[in-house]
């Protein structure tokens, strides 16, 4: 072991690419137009050019293994054995991407939201009958890659109390039992790994355990002590490093600080410095450069908080409060920003530069000022005074009577989420106007053409209620924030979300007011071509401020109150447009929810108000839905009946339909979809499996109340998958709708 630990580091950092490399390489391999050899070294060199550049900006010690194909809680589960049985029979590299993506006979694992960001992460699946064994041939070859650049790296995976405690329990589990009861097994094989690495002569090893900045419980916190105590006990092995991140470590923190490891992380951004005197003796890896926002770093309160950290530590790191896994890598790409905003920006490279001038700082500074708690996550969601109460809607009843008359809907109706595929062509036009290349009369001339195509598609399917498919929008959310005022948007700013599905985050950094009708035009003319109702499609207040890097200098509360009065201004516009159904999506409504219970009841209460402001101008005939996805959106349905909305749809086929056995859900007093379709895979469910999902659906609720829709937009997809999958989907339902009209 070695117990010196250089003057800097950060948690992890982009793997996309600057160019977004790992997306094309990755899809050239799922097409077919290319080898697993060739996507291997694309790898290789996007690792390489990572390791190089960080060592090129100065940082002390750069992290390996954070690079990954898909997702690193997949591959810390590869690496730990957790493949459950039904992916045994298919072949290493194709297994992989089997569990991420799903095959033609076998369906993924659950996907869900990491913590409250807008990654997404493959959920493993534990069971008492997991064979659990060591495969360290990922976290080996990235060490000795670097070492052939000449660079000593440490690894960085999942710690073992985190990686339990995301997992989910296998279908065929016996009542009661938890990923957690594995954890004695889980932890001999880290303490092997550690062997392997202390071989290798790894010096430290860095373990995240961001579960641990959420409440936890007493057996919990014990499992910390008794895996640590553990793994510390180690003879052979090298330093450990725990990192926390998301928020303070509370009472977590004590328990960590007694247990042998040498370093702990903490998120010095979200949380204070309240507690640290507990670290003392260990090297403290400060994170006072925020990992998940653009703005630059205060570096004389950054400073402040590092010296009173010193007062307590035994040694100080500075790092990065997480990963950089959620900026995009360099702002001097974005020349066409505004100068002035461009200099408040830091993504990336300027973070690492940032970290790298903090250490030498402090190295300088000799005196420390009296400590106190540091710039502390005060929450601003609810600071100051609320906003003036919305309008409220006619009660539910009322408002189902008046839609029921107007819309004549049959039972089970078939909708879609709302985008259709984005076509190369729609891509490369979309980029041509960007770059001059193409005029806009030849451009919405094409955007019409795609309209029409889409719904002349759901019209010979059978959907009940269309959509225009969306072919003008380059994202949900960057596309309202191009035509609001307060929003800047990046030409390279990417981010990944999961696997090869990258965004651009816009940046909110003034006061958002809507000029003009954003959607109006577009749904309008969908409308003119179908006597069905095609659905106005807008984003709600809650994911464009989510999914958007917001200012900082208002309470977030405040900020989303903006954001909902120009939504709202979008729904009364369609209505008067004569648009009967309006689609307002809250996919970020369970992410944005604080960690820590004490604060959700709060955040919920101000977001859901936010959402009915949004729609409340809306009339008693006019349909609204709502959308979640991909984000445990069982945790939050009493909050989700809230909203209010008409229909809510929600992510139900990836899961196996757990949302379905909530209690909560047969309280569900309005309509509702759970998703019946995985549009994250690119496998075609059969007719019969929907028909099961509906029935299932129909078992928890008044086939009345049952809406039939997929799990999310389809633009990911293609249009030979979407089109196979929707005819399936409308057969079962239409299979369903007779048998109920029989009984």
């Amino acid at each position: 072991m070695t117990s010196s630990f250089p003057a800097s580091t950060v948690l992890g950092y982009p793997r996309i690419g600057p160019h977004r490399e790992l997306k094309r390489a990755l899809e050239a391999y799922w097409e077919g137009r290319s080898s697993w050899e060739e996507l291997e070294d694309a790898g290789r060199r996007l690792r390489a050019d990572t390791w190089r550049r960080l060592a090129e900006l100065g940082l002390g010690a750069v992290p390996s293994g954070t690079f990954s194909f898909y997702d690193h809680v997949l591959d810390t589960a590869v690496l730990l054995g957790a493949v459950p049985d039904r992916y045994h029979a298919i072949t290493e590299q194709h297994a992989y991407f089997a569990m991420a993506r799903g095959t033609d006979t076998t369906p993924p694992l659950r996907m869900t939201k990491w913590f409250d960001t807008n990654y997404h992460y493959i959920v493993p699946e534990i069971g008492p009958d997991v064979r659990f064994g060591l495969a360290p041939d990922k976290i080996l070859g990235e060490i000795r890659q670097a070492r052939e650049l000449g660079l000593e790296t440490r690894p960085v995976l999942v710690g073992p109390v985190t990686f339990l405690l995301l997992a989910e329990a296998a279908a065929d589990a016996p009542p009661g039992f938890a990923p957690l009861d594995r954890l004695d097994e889980v932890v001999e094989v880290y303490a092997s790994l550690l062997g392997v690495l202390a071989a290798e002569g790894v010096g430290w090893v860095q373990l995240d355990e961001p579960a641990l900045v959420a409440d936890r419980t007493e057996a919990e916190l014990a499992a910390v002590t008794s895996t640590y105590g553990r793994l510390g006990s180690l003879t052979e092995r090298p330093a450990l490093f725990v990192a926390s991140y998301f928020g303070p470590l509370g009472e977590a923190l004590p328990v960590l600080a007694a247990t042998p490891v040498e370093a702990v992380g903490v998120d010095l951004v979200r949380g204070g410095t309240r507690g640290l005197e507990t670290l003392a003796g260990k090297t403290v890896v400060a994170g006072v450069v925020s990992g998940r926002d653009v703005w630059r770093t205060d570096r004389e309160r950054a400073l402040a908080t590092l010296l009173a950290v010193r007062e307590h530590a035994d040694h100080v790191v500075v790092g990065t409060s997480c990963s950089l896994l959620h900026v995009p890598y360099d702002v001097e790409r974005e020349t066409d920003l505004d100068p002035a905003l461009r200099r408040r920006l830091a993504f990336a490279e300027q973070k690492v530069a940032e970290v790298v001038e903090l250490a030498g700082l402090l190295a300088a500074t000799p005196a420390a000022p009296t400590p106190d708690d540091g710039p502390a996550a005060a929450d601003p969601a609810t600071a100051g005074p609320g906003p003036a109460p919305a309008p409220v809607r006619s009660p539910y009843e009322v408002r189902a009577a008046a839609q029921a008359a107007h819309l004549r809907l049959p039972v089970l109706p078939v909708t879609t989420i709302g985008s259709f595929p984005q076509t190369g062509e729609l891509r490369r036009a979309r980029a041509a106007v960007a770059a001059g290349e193409l005029d806009e009369a030849a451009y919405e001339t094409l955007v019409r053409a795609e309209i029409e195509r889409v719904v002349a598609l759901q019209e010979r399917l059978g959907l009940d209620v269309l959509v225009h498919g969306e072919p003008e929008r380059n994202d949900m959310v960057q596309y309202f924030a191009e035509q609001l005022d307060g929003f800047a948007v990046t030409r390279h700013g990417w981010v990944q979300s999961y696997g090869s599905r990258c965004t651009r985050p816009p940046i909110l950094y003034g006061d958002v007011r809507r000029q003009e009708p954003i959607t109006v035009r577009w749904t309008r003319y969908a409308q003119s071509l179908t006597s069905k109702p095609v659905k106005g499609m807008l984003t709600g207040p809650v994911t464009i401020v989510a999914w958007s890097f917001a200012r900082d200098d208002l309470p977030l509360r405040d900020v989303v109150v903006q954001v909902a009065d120009a939504v709202r201004d979008e729904v009364r516009d369609l209505e008067a447009a004569g648009v009967s159904v309006i689609q307002v999506d809250e996919p970020a409504l369970r992410e944005l929810m604080p960690l820590r219970r004490r604060d959700q009841d709060a955040y919920l209460r101000w977001a859901v108000d936010a959402y009915r402001r949004a729609t409340s101008g809306a009339g008693d005939r006019t349909q609204i839905h709502t959308h979640l996805c991909y984000s445990d959106a069982d945790e939050i349905l009493a909050a989700i009946d809230a909203l209010d909305a008409d229909v809510t749809s929600i992510e139900s086929a990836r899961s196996g339909g757990r949302i379905l056995g909530e209690p909560a859900v047969r309280r569900f007093g309005r309509g509702l979809g759970a998703g019946v379709y995985d549009i994250h895979s690119p496998r075609v469910p059969a007719a019969e499996e929907v028909e099961e999902s509906l029935r299932a659906a129909t078992r928890a609720l008044p086939a009345g109340r049952v809406w039939v829709n997929p799990d999310c937009g389809l633009k990911t997809r293609t249009y030979d998958q979407v089109e196979a999958a929707l005819a399936n989907v409308v057969r079962a339902a239409r299979r369903l709708r007779e048998e109920l009209g029989a009984g």
